[in-house]
């Protein structure tokens, strides 16, 4: 159980989301295109996106590949659903599984087989969501 006392150090904020991968400047071009961002390589064949929002993911090269469900996962909220579904699919992910909570979220993977979801307009969705 989380101690809830125990005061946030001081300046403590999400500032990257990491994703460990093959081919990290391949899939940094996905991302970037699917986000409206930017690459940005470094010398070691690593790459970052910065997107339009502030959001910064780092891609970063491992040996091992991808083997399981990821534990962690990006939600992305969009005001197309549809179109950022197939803008999505046409970028190079695939559909993980069908459409869930009554429509409300469509997981797909990216290119390495990772998974996100898109989630539909918070008007369209259910008060949970």
């Amino acid at each position: 159980m989380t101690d809830h006392t125990i005061p946030v150090p001081a300046g403590l904020h999400l500032s990257v989301v990491a994703v460990d991968c093959a081919e990290p400047l391949a899939l940094a071009g996905f991302w970037a295109a699917l986000l409206g961002g930017t690459v940005e390589p470094d010398a070691s064949g690593d790459a970052t996106v910065h997107g339009p929002e502030g959001t910064t993911i780092d891609f970063g090269r491992v040996p091992e590949g991808k083997t399981v469900k990821n534990r962690v996962h990006l939600d992305l909220r969009c005001t197309e659903f549809d179109d950022a579904v197939d803008i999505a699919l046409r970028l190079g992910a695939t559909l993980a599984d069908d459409i869930y909570a009554g429509g409300s979220w469509q997981v797909l993977r990216d290119p390495e087989g990772n998974e996100f979801c898109i989630l539909r307009p918070r008007a369209e969705n259910s008060p949970e969501s």
